[in-house]
């Protein structure tokens, strides 16, 4: 369960330094992109701040804070939104709390994988324990979601943003 809780904080922490870096400037930039860990990353940029809440809700952020590394594909707020009017907050609900905890260790692979390594896989298995397809024939795809920014360095993993919250079988 602690690697779960790491690896789902790497991919929160991950995916808000590299929007940050497109998306803001002066002292606000200055900071997103200072190297914390992914968790780091994912606080500091307000387009992760429904990642954030969702990892808090799970318990997930001690993990990701953790040594790692981690690989998270990191899925922005505008990405949450594409869900059905009331999952997210559905799923951060107490009750939910493990249903909640396999999609975001779903988004999380052990390991640090650059986009020079994505490019060379098929498949990745994630923290979950399921595995993710990996497309690069059009843009790289982590199964339905587009990579659209990638390898936002953390202390303790890489993110990767993708534009789809992507969800578990079963």
């Amino acid at each position: 369960m602690k690697f779960i809780a790491l690896a789902l904080t790497s991919l929160l922490c991950a995916a808000p330094l590299a929007y940050a870096e497109h998306h803001m400037s002066g002292e606000h930039a200055k900071h997103a992109t200072a190297a914390g860990t992914v968790v780091d990353i994912a606080v500091g940029n307000p387009d992760f701040s429904t990642l954030v809440t969702a990892l808090k809700a799970a318990g997930l952020v001690d993990i990701l804070n953790g040594k790692g590394p981690f690989t998270v594909f990191a899925p922005t707020n505008a990405a949450f939104a594409k869900l059905p009017a009331g999952t997210v907050e559905s799923l951060i609900k107490p009750e939910n709390k493990a249903k909640l905890t396999a999609i975001l260790t779903y988004h999380v692979v052990a390991g640090r994988v650059l986009a020079k390594d994505v490019v060379t896989l098929k498949s990745a298995t994630t923290v979950q324990g399921s595995k993710v397809k990996i497309n690069v024939r059009k843009g790289v795809m982590v199964n339905n979601a587009k990579v659209i920014k990638t390898d936002i360095q953390g202390s303790n993993g890489v993110i990767h943003v993708i534009d789809t919250v992507i969800m578990p079988k079963g």
